[in-house]
């Protein structure tokens, strides 16, 4: 048990990259893909949103991710670290999935919203913040949840370029133990916990806003 106990905590020293991975990601899918969808929306860059959006979820993330790390220094002659490196390439990557989860949202919505916010001559700014996209992230709030949950697990890709993340650390263990099962385990451990976590923060989330709704 001891053993076990100690296997944890050394596993344990990647939960905070995956923590910071995840929550830089999804800071910036949400802000990104809110405001690509808003632009797409009103005609605003709609090709280059489109095509953005296309490329993104045609292509593999660790691709993405490989892109981001490997190339950056010779394009702009900036070395990222890891982690800078996997925040933006899961960040874009949820914004692409989560700018169309918003652009579905907003086309359900009955246009008599939109033509009402106008009648009532309420500026763009406010008619967006506090009427469209309140209802909107509540009507796909699970499926954005969903999308954070799969970006936790996504987050697991940091290992390939070197991050210290939970599957990393897990390797690593198995690497000094010469024995995989328990390590693996243990990482599979962390990540259905995290899920578990999330799956909760969400719903009452949801119970909240349908309580005060």
């Amino acid at each position: 048990m001891e053993k076990l106990i100690s296997h944890f905590w050394y596993v344990g020293i990647g939960l905070l990259s995956t923590l910071e991975l995840l929550a830089g990601g999804f800071l910036i899918g949400i802000t990104l893909g809110v405001s690509l969808s808003i632009l797409r929306y009103n005609g605003i860059g709609a090709p280059i949103i489109k095509g953005f959006i296309s490329v993104i979820r045609g292509t593999p993330l660790i691709l993405q991710l490989s892109l981001i790390y490997f190339t950056t220094p010779s394009i702009i002659g900036i070395k990222l670290s890891t982690l800078s490196a996997g925040i933006i390439a899961f960040g874009f990557n949820s914004a692409a999935y989560i700018a169309e989860l918003l652009r579905a949202g907003i086309e359900n919505l009955p246009k008599g919203q939109f033509e009402a916010a106008q009648t009532l001559g309420i500026p763009r700014f406010y008619m967006w913040k506090d009427i469209i996209l309140p209802q909107v992230i509540m009507n796909i709030f699970p499926a954005i949840i969903n999308e954070g949950i799969a970006l936790l697990k996504e987050t697991a890709l940091i290992s390939t370029i070197g991050g210290l993340d939970i599957m990393r650390a897990s390797q690593m263990l198995a690497a000094e133990q010469f024995e995989y099962f328990t390590p693996l385990c243990i990482a599979g451990t962390y990540y259905y916990v995290l899920v578990l976590l999330i799956e909760y923060m969400g719903k009452r989330i949801e119970r909240s806003y349908n309580k005060n709704a």
